[in-house]
């Protein structure tokens, strides 16, 4: 099974599903499935969760506990194929380019500054160079 991938995991908790129902021939619950596809009971019930908001199963509450029916697996094509969760690796990539265009950006504004300098000091000098010569005359 792929990491994270909810379509995938889908048809396979469905047919587990479907699989624990023929052998026990009653309804399955998360922790049947669960054990048949060798999952955590957590990420069982997370797909569970995930798959109740497709309204592709339906958890039902009984007095033997919390059982599974498959209500409309047409529904799991609803599930996006190939949902791409952003890695360490990318947010990673982001983060330097962020860093790059902060550290062009500071480059720039010290560039734009160290010119008002120099166009500073040059009108000051040509200042100096009026007064001096006023003086001198």
């Amino acid at each position: 099974m792929k990491k994270d991938d909810l379509y995938s995991s889908a048809h396979l908790f469905v047919a587990a599903i479907r699989v624990c129902e023929h052998r026990n021939s009653t309804q399955p619950s998360v922790d049947d499935v669960c054990g048949l596809l060798s999952l955590s009971l957590e990420k069982g019930n997370y797909i569970c969760k995930k798959l109740q908001e497709f309204e592709v199963i339906e958890r039902v509450a009984g007095a033997f506990g919390t059982r599974l029916f498959i209500k409309d697996h047409l529904k799991i094509e609803d599930i996006p194929s190939a949902e791409k969760e952003t890695t360490l690796e990318d947010e990673l990539k982001k983060f330097q380019n962020s860093k790059k265009e902060l550290t062009q950006k500071v480059e720039s504004i010290q560039a734009a500054q160290a010119a008002k300098k120099k166009n500073l000091f040059a009108e000051m000098e040509k200042k100096l160079k009026k007064e001096l010569d006023k003086k001198e005359s």
